[in-house]
């Protein structure tokens, strides 16, 4: 088990310095440490032995003179003084004439000053400590107090040691003695506290506590603790378990603490608190581990500090009580390096250096016991002698504290623990010169505390120890034989009045809280048990523990004889009457317990179990069919019990109001599986009939089946239907009686889609729509109506309103005008929605267009208007059906029509005008929706004709010559104005034209000039002259008809040298009207005759040709070009050009052609892909091959094939699928496969498509429910193709 966490250690590890505050930095005073341990039993063969410790060592007591000298560490006195590192302790002479009867007790101090080791300027003072010797023993030497390092495992601060009568512990800080200490207040929750034990190394042993549950809501909370901090939940594991169990029949809590394989160190002082709201309890016990006796052997301050069991489960605990437990009084081999004095002698920065070189593992340890070793006390200013370190005074004692001030005139006081005494008869205050005298009168156990006193801004501590004496038995307990239900008082008679004992049966010790069975009595110095009402399980062995000794004695108790006056009676009655049972038995005052059917009865509020005297009773007020059966009454400690049997009837009954159906009405949603459970009583159990109208429904009917149970029949319906709804009648027979009910059941389904919805408005891009409810509502009213709509080309409905529609009307907007649409209608009711209504009758959104733009006059004369305008700039889905030309005359109202029927132009001459009549015109733009706003004119006009000066406007590219091929048509229009209609004429290089060759029309505003195939005849000046009465106007126009030109007329071979050839030619006779732009030359070899391209676009007449091949003789020809391209035909050299080989002879070498043909070969294979349901998704590869390889793609090893689903893409080796808009159920394994004549290859991966739409998110987006089907089915359907 890991050692206790001292207090003094901080988080780090080091332990604080509990220095008292000095004004002259005076060091602290030493700690005290007390441990009485409890006395031996006197046994025969052990007397005149010498008492031991538990490591063999002999330990002399102290006698109880009065006063007591006090055991300091401050002067040594004339006896004996142990020493221990720089701590000692004084033992006055007187001490060993003190009375035999305290060597009952031994007693033991402990000293240790917490004084730091980490400061720099104290080191060189902590070396001066020698290694203790201890004087020769001989009869004449005074007794002695054993004074040693603390063991760590003890670890009980000097106020919490009243928690156990044997273990004084550790004492308090001289900081802390001034601080009151907060106690939990202690109530009565452990009725069985663990006891102290003892055990043997390596042996088990188990520690038990149980709190009593029946006042306690929840669990209490309870804690383990060693010493005084340490709580062991932190430490289970191999060698300690903590468990809990709770017994529900006696309402108590198991709290167990189990030690496995105890070591040395475990022993020490253990304490268990219970803590439950605002109540807390406490109980301490000592845990004792012997060894075995091991012989002297030679002691190493470095092995003390060194890791026990390395390399074992344990590594790693610190064995401090090794200190204690080697030691002997005889001179010890003192070791060749000692260790303690090179540490105290060396820097802190040194520590580590020390510890590697002589082997100390634990050197935190070894630095935590150098650091409380004391150092050399600095004289105080205040006092010139101080309080001794501790005091000890037997309990009734009197005892004087004195301190020496080195200034009489400083005011002083005296404090225990903390708080300022005052004078009392107890407390008496002296002066006799400098010295000041406290004097306690009648020390109690209560003044075993800590004491200062303060001088000004100095202080100094000491304990007062009051010793107990041992409580003896005077008079011990005498045995008891009686029998159950009798008063049993034991009685013991002790040496002191008020002393404490502890009651025990069998070993355990009795409870003796509030709700015990047991009460303790004390009368003086008499101590008394008592039981009221005996049991015979308060039969066992009875002893009484005080500090002097015990005594114990045995108590029995028997059984009375059993006498049965009146028996139990078999009884039947009618169930809900009341139930009486009785019976007279002696003895009369012994408990019995009732039970039905071998199953024991509880008392409660239907249930009411009575004793008096030898009566005993069972009543029930009202029966259940769950009272009936075989009743027995035991009686407690008796095996004989007494039996009857009560038999329950009941006429049968339906309870069918505590199934709260509203107004005995089941409604159920077609389709769905009914069953009724219907709730029935009677004993016997009856026979279940059940009927809907005339017909008996029978257990084994298919679809439609009743069954009957012991509490309960049922009707079941497997798959109800419109047909299943009316009344059902259960009717219940048995031999008490008949009884029927009544139930109806409503089947409701879904409402019957209504009409085929009516379109009466229709708008640009919305409607107005009507229906008629549905003809059946479901047996639900209608709560609103779903519309949708689809294009009349598609399949794909579109839900428009989201919220139910309550009325029969709606109005569907944002459609696109010219496109024909359909909608349809869904009912719903509180059980769903109906099947879709037949669509309506496809209508189209149509609007009427904008209004015409840029209204002007055109023209204007005696009698007639003439109009022009723009389309509307929107005309819309409906287009323009044409236009409508109004006027009305200035002054009137009255708009006339100028066109009886729409004109599609957008120009229009309103004749019939009086002349010199101011009008108004507008136009209206009409189509299937309607007419338009109109456009009116801004301003009136007058109808009256103006001459207005012939102009010719000559368009931008009859401004330069106009140039076609011959062949082609010419038109050319050449707009004109005037006013009134000019006269057109055309003349030809300045003769008229012949109007067989070209065409010539006029119109008002323009001319129009036609050649339907044009000739190189036709080209010239043409010039047009347009004349208004007095007033002309000419234009001239240039036309060029051009034709591809001839060939050159001669091709010449000049000069042939090397691989060079110079060619001249004359350009062509006929150049096609057009000037030549260049020469294409061509050669070609005499053996092949194939002609090959030189040089295109040439300016030049002559050339030269070069890079020709030896030996080839070559022919050339020569094409001509202008703009309407080369010449038909080309003219040919007539000789060849041999180029001749000048003496070199070309060899030429063979060569292997490379085999590139290859199998299939992946390059880059498939990689396993994540796509999103609804985007294309791609799978790549590259294979090569030699010759090209044949890709065939297949998912799950079937080949795809004219799948529109697919596209396979194959670009230089590059393979490529790609799944269009896949679905979850397009994933899976996809393979890639070459072949070619030389082999085949393939690659695969796994493709996974992740999202879709759920059934319930379909059905949020409106899709009808045939599509969702179709959806759904539609991966299944293809898996089943495949």
């Amino acid at each position: 088990m890991p050692e206790p966490t001292k207090k003094d250690e901080t988080s780090n590890g080091r332990p604080e310095e509990c220095v008292v505050p000095d004004s002259n930095g005076a060091p602290p005073l030493p700690e005290i440490f007390l441990e009485i341990s409890p006395p031996p039993e006197p046994l025969a063969e052990e007397e005149g032995k010498p008492e031991t410790r538990g490591d063999g060592e002999p330990v002399q007591a102290l006698g109880a003179q009065e006063p007591v000298q006090a055991l300091g560490a401050q002067e040594p006195g004339p006896g004996p003084v142990t020493q221990e590192g720089s701590a000692q302790v004084r033992v006055p002479p007187q001490a060993g004439s003190g009375n035999p009867d305290d060597a009952e007790a031994d007693l033991w101090v402990s000293c240790v000053n917490h004084a730091s080791i980490a400061d720099k300027e104290d080191d060189g003072d902590a070396g001066n400590a020698q290694s203790p010797t201890p004087p020769a023993e001989d009869g004449s030497s005074v007794k002695k107090l054993s004074i040693d390092l603390p063991n760590d495992s003890v670890t009980v601060p000097a106020m919490g040691r009243k928690d156990s009568v044997w273990s004084l512990g550790e004492g308090q800080a001289p900081e802390d003695l001034d601080k009151p200490i907060d106690l939990p207040p202690l109530s009565t929750l452990l009725i069985e506290k663990p006891m102290g034990g003892s055990v043997d190394v390596g042996a088990d042993i188990s520690f038990i506590a149980k709190v009593e549950a029946k006042d306690l809501l929840r669990k209490p909370t309870v804690k383990w603790f060693k010493g005084k901090w340490m709580d062991l939940a932190s430490k289970t594991g191999k060698h300690l378990q903590l468990k809990e169990t709770f017994d529900r029949l006696t309402k108590v809590h198991t709290f167990e603490m189990h030690i496995i394989k105890a070591k040395e160190n475990y022993a020490g002082n253990y304490r268990c608190e219970v803590n439950y709201k605002d109540k807390f309890d406490s109980c301490s016990f000592d845990l004792e581990v012997r060894e075995a006796e091991h012989g002297s052997q030679n002691f190493d301050i470095r092995s003390a500090f060194k890791r026990s069991s390395e390399g074992q489960d344990d590594a790693g605990e610190l064995d401090f009580s090794g200190l204690l437990k080697h030691r002997e009084h005889k001179q010890e081999e003192v070791p060749e390096v000692d260790v303690w004095e090179i540490l105290k002698n060396a820097r802190p920065d040194e520590y580590e250096k020390i510890a590697f070189t002589y082997g100390i593992t634990d050197l935190r340890g070894l630095l935590r016991r150098l650091k409380k070793t004391k150092k050399e006390e600095k004289k105080s200013e205040a006092f010139a002698k101080k309080l001794e370190a501790a005091y000890q005074v037997d309990k009734g004692g009197k005892i004087r504290f004195v301190v020496d001030l080195a200034d009489p005139t400083v005011e002083l006081k005296w404090y225990k623990n903390g708080q300022e005494i005052r004078s009392t008869p107890k407390y008496i205050f002296e002066y006799k010169g400098t010295q000041r005298i406290m004097v306690i009168n009648n020390c109690s156990m209560l003044d075993d505390a800590a004491y200062s006193v303060a001088a000004g801004d100095e202080k100094c501590t000491t304990e007062l120890f009051v010793k107990e004496l041992p409580v003896k038995i005077v008079k011990s307990i005498e045995p008891v034989k009686t029998t159950v239900n009798e008063r049993i008082e034991l009685e013991c008679e002790v040496s002191e009045e008020g002393a404490q004992v502890k009651w025990m049966k069998n070993g355990v010790e009795v409870p003796t809280g509030v709700r015990s069975r047991y009460r303790v009595k004390t009368e003086g110095t008499k101590h008394f048990l008592v039981i009221d009402d005996a049991t015979k399980e308060d039969s066992g062995v009875y002893s009484i523990m005080a500090t002097g000794g015990t005594s114990e004695a045995r108590v029995q108790v028997d059984l009375k004889p059993l006498k049965i006056f009146q028996d139990l009676q078999d009884i039947t009655i009618k169930l809900g009457e009341p139930l009486k049972m009785h019976c007279e038995i002696f003895p009369g005052n012994v408990p019995g317990r009732w039970y039905r059917n071998g199953q024991l009865i509880q008392a409660n509020d239907r249930i009411n179990i009575l004793h008096r005297a030898k009566n005993h009773r069972l009543e029930v007020e009202a029966t259940s069919l769950h009272d009936s059966g075989d009743y027995t009454f035991v009686l407690e400690g008796y095996s004989q019990s007494l039996s009857a049997k009560i038999h329950i009837i009941d006429p049968p009954r339906v309870h069918l109001d505590t199934l709260n159906f509203p107004d005995n009405t089941v409604t159920i949603v077609a389709g769905n599986k009914l069953r009724l459970e219907i709730p029935i009583s009677g004993e016997p159990a009856p026979r279940v009939v059940w009927m809907k109208g005339e017909r008996v429904i029978l257990e084994s009917g298919h679809r439609v089946h009743a069954e009957t149970y012991p509490d309960h029949t049922s009707l079941t319906i497997e798959v109800t239907e419109r047909e299943d709804s009316g009344n059902y009648k259960i009717v219940l027979q048995n031999e008490a009686g008949e009884a029927t009910a009544s139930l109806k059941v409503k089947v409701v389904d879904i409402p019957d889609p209504p009409e085929a919805p009516l379109v009466p408005v229709v708008g640009g891009d919305w409607c107005s729509m009507t229906w008629e409810p549905p003809t059946y509502d479901g047996g639900s009213p209608i709560l609103g109506y779903f519309v949708e709509r689809k294009k009349k080309q598609s399949s794909r409905w579109m839900r428009l309103n989201f919220d139910l529609i309550k009325e029969t009307t709606f109005e569907p907007k944002k459609m696109i005008e010219g496109v024909p649409y359909e909608v349809r209608v869904f009912a719903v009711n509180a059980i769903g929605v109906s099947k879709p209504s037949d669509p309506s009758k496809a209508f189209i959104p149509l609007a009427v267009t904008s209004e015409p733009t840029m209204l002007v006059v055109d023209d204007v004369t005696d009698d007639t208007v003439t109009m022009k305008w723009r389309p509307p700039d929107t005309i819309g889905a409906a287009g323009l059906d044409g236009y409508l030309v109004e006027y009305c005359v200035e002054g009137t109202d009255e708009w006339i029509s100028a066109n009886k029927e729409l004109t599609e132009k957008t120009k229009y001459t309103i004749t019939g005008l009086p002349p010199m009549v101011k009008i108004l015109v507008r136009v209206k733009a009409i189509n299937a929706a309607g007419s338009s706003t109109p456009r009116t004119i801004q301003h009136s006009i007058l109808v009256k004709e103006v001459i207005e000066p012939p102009k010719i406007r000559i368009p931008r590219h009859l401004k330069q010559t106009y140039t076609r091929r011959v062949g082609e048509p010419i038109n050319l229009v050449v707009p004109f104005l005037g006013k009134p209609r000019p006269k057109v004429s055309w003349l030809k290089d300045g003769q008229p034209i012949n109007p067989t060759h070209v065409s010539i029309r006029n119109t008002d505003c323009d001319s129009i000039i036609f050649i339907r195939k044009a000739e190189r005849s036709h080209s010239g000046k043409y010039d047009m002259t347009v004349q208004v009465e007095n007033h002309s106007d000419t234009a001239i126009l240039d036309i060029q008809v051009v034709d591809l030109p001839g060939p050159p007329q001669v091709v010449n071979i000049e000069e042939v040298w090397g691989g060079n050839v110079a060619l001249d030619w004359s350009p062509p006779k006929d150049a096609g009207n057009a000037p030549i732009s260049g020469y294409t030359i061509q050669k070609a070899d005499k053996k092949t005759m194939e002609w090959y391209t030189c040089i295109e676009h040439y300016h030049r007449t002559c050339i030269t040709i070069t890079e020709l091949v030896v030996g080839n003789e070559y022919f050339f020809r020569v094409y001509s070009e202008n703009m309407c391209g080369l010449s038909e035909c080309a003219t040919q050299t007539k000789d060849c050009a041999l180029i001749v080989k000048e003496g070199l002879h070309l060899k030429t070498p063979e060569y292997i052609d490379h085999d590139f043909k290859e199998a299939p070969r992946f390059t880059q294979p498939l990689i396993n892909t994540f796509a999103v349901a609804g985007y294309n998704a791609t799978l790549n590869c590259s294979v090569r091959a030699n010759p090209r390889a044949k890709v065939i793609w297949m998912k799950n090893k079937i080949a795809i094939i004219d799948d529109p689903r697919y596209r396979m893409f194959s670009n230089q080796g590059v393979c490529t699928l790609e799944v269009r808009k896949p679905n979850p159920y397009d994933g899976g394994l996809y393979i890639c496969k070459a072949i070619n004549d030389l082999g085949e290859a393939q690659v695969e991966c796994k493709l996974e498509v992740k999202g879709g739409f759920t059934f319930f998110e379909l059905m949020q987006r409106g899709v009808p429910l045939h599509l969702i089907d179709k959806y759904m089915n539609e991966p299944k359907t293809a898996e089943q193709e495949k």
